[in-house]
């Protein structure tokens, strides 16, 4: 299916499900649509084959709709990458471009992309990028403020919705691949006290839960030895 609202409804479907099919109230909601147009819809793609829709329970992607909704996601994070890398886009910048290019770009252009980064794992984001023809299964990690007091941490993700975050983490160092030490916490769900580098930063509680980590036994050799360093180019700064 060629439509760009209905590769929209395969990703938000797909991000949605994990064990339970995702709502029609949860759909729309991420879609920013009426309960009633969402519902058209899923009848068009169960029509399809893509979709399983159960009325007033949800839906839930069909294999031929899981695999659609993962090419999907490989262009998207491929399409921002390559920004990034190639065209010096910051990271603030290239979540919207890439919600508009991966629905128009052809295969080959994308797999040219994909060879001229050398095939990246991650986006710029952090997320990983699915291989081309292999089952996907993306990893789920624990928002930073899951972490104790005292504990060290890799960030290995952040959301990528939000320009001003983005922009703000990035004047922070917050980005992926540095190591973070939760050094306090307020209370009633007040900021974090972080140790990144030789920086102490400060984050709410609301941006941490934007942020995915991988708790680290041995923070010394977790990021090869640099610490404050994140993995990309064109995290922050001015365009090229």
């Amino acid at each position: 299916m060629n439509s760009t609202a209905a590769e929209d409804y395969l990703k938000t479907i797909y991000d949605l499900c994990e064990s339970e099919a995702a709502s029609t109230t949860a759909i729309a909601a991420r879609l920013g649509l009426a309960p009633g147009s969402v519902t058209g819809m899923l009848k068009r793609l169960a029509d399809q084959g893509l979709v399983e829709h159960v009325p007033y329970h949800g839906a839930r992607l069909t294999p031929a709709g899981a695999q659609q909704a993962v090419d999907l996601i490989r262009r998207h994070r491929i399409v921002e990458m390559f920004l990034v890398q190639i065209l010096g886009y910051t990271w603030d910048r290239v979540h919207d471009e890439a919600e508009r290019l991966e629905h128009v770009v052809s295969d080959e252009l994308i797999e040219r992309m994909a060879a001229v980064l050398g095939s990246p794992d991650v986006d710029p984001h952090g997320a990983p990028i699915p291989a081309l023809g292999q089952t996907f299964v993306e990893r789920k990690y624990p928002s930073l403020n899951d972490i104790a007091v005292g504990r060290c941490a890799i960030l290995r993700r952040v959301h990528d919705e939000d320009p001003d975050v983005l922009r703000y983490l990035a004047e922070l160092q917050l980005v992926p691949g540095v190591e973070i030490t939760v050094v306090g916490r307020g209370p009633f769900n007040g900021p974090l006290f972080l140790e990144v580098g030789e920086n102490t930063r400060v984050v709410s509680a609301d941006v941490a839960g934007s942020l995915f980590v991988e708790e680290s036994e041995n923070p010394s050799t977790a990021t090869g030895g640099k610490k404050g360093k994140g993995r990309h180019a064109g995290i922050g700064g001015t365009d090229a």
